[in-house]
């Protein structure tokens, strides 16, 4: 019969990973006492999640470890674990193999990981989706961001560009219509100077986008 997780010690302690206190680790969200006479005791499971989820980014940034076998290996040793067992109910959770290459800065392989480790400690999974993301928000990492516009200044960009496509609009429109009601008047001009033609062009549409700023257009 499977047992309570909230009758954990790692429940109690708010510690879902049962990490062992150590006073030069100066855990953010430590309780007072800061330790139960073993394991670290936190004012909150998020804070406890958080603490987890380092651990983890930190076997990966300073040791290297990047699989569930080397994870777990430093995680649960085998001085006082069945390390072994260990590993293939985390892969078997995560369903990924013991050797797959995981990236614990990205949130689709960090939150299965913490997931397994915690109910593999406390025996079963306690917590809900906003507990857990907000624990491992606490540690900086968040749920990956679909590939898109949105997250990007790509999207303020295209914002930006509307707005100047809009402003174009109102401008080329009445130039248009400017050089097509020209139109015969200036193929009289063809003999003249390209210069004094242009700036002819230019002097009739400057008439007509004024006429439309008087009628508000």
């Amino acid at each position: 019969m499977s047992r309570d997780p909230r009758k954990s010690r790692g429940w109690r302690n708010r510690n879902p990973g049962n990490i062992e206190h150590n006073p030069a680790n100066k855990w953010q969200g430590l309780d007072d006492p800061p330790s139960d006479g073993r394991f670290c005791r936190f004012r909150s499971h998020t804070f406890g999640i958080r603490a987890l989820a380092v651990l983890l980014i930190t076997y990966q940034d300073r040791h290297g470890l990047r699989t569930i076998e080397g994870i777990i290996r430093r995680w649960a040793p085998p001085t006082e674990n069945d390390t072994p067992a260990y590993m293939a109910a985390v892969s078997q959770r995560m369903g990924r193999g013991l050797h797959d290459t995981l990236d614990l800065h990205r949130h689709a392989d960090l939150r299965p990981l913490v997931e397994a480790i915690i109910a593999h400690e406390l025996g079963g999974q306690p917590y809900d989706d906003a507990t857990l993301d907000e624990g491992l928000r606490l540690a900086g990492v968040v749920p990956d961001q679909p590939a898109g516009v949105m997250h990007t200044g790509t999207a303020r960009a295209a914002a930006g560009t509307a707005a100047a496509g809009t402003a174009a609009v109102a401008l080329v429109q009445p130039l248009a219509e400017a050089a097509a009601q020209a139109a015969p008047a200036l193929a009289a001009l063809r003999e003249l100077s390209p210069l004094v033609a242009v700036a002819l062009i230019v002097a009739v549409a400057a008439w007509f986008i004024w006429q439309r700023a008087r009628r508000g257009a």
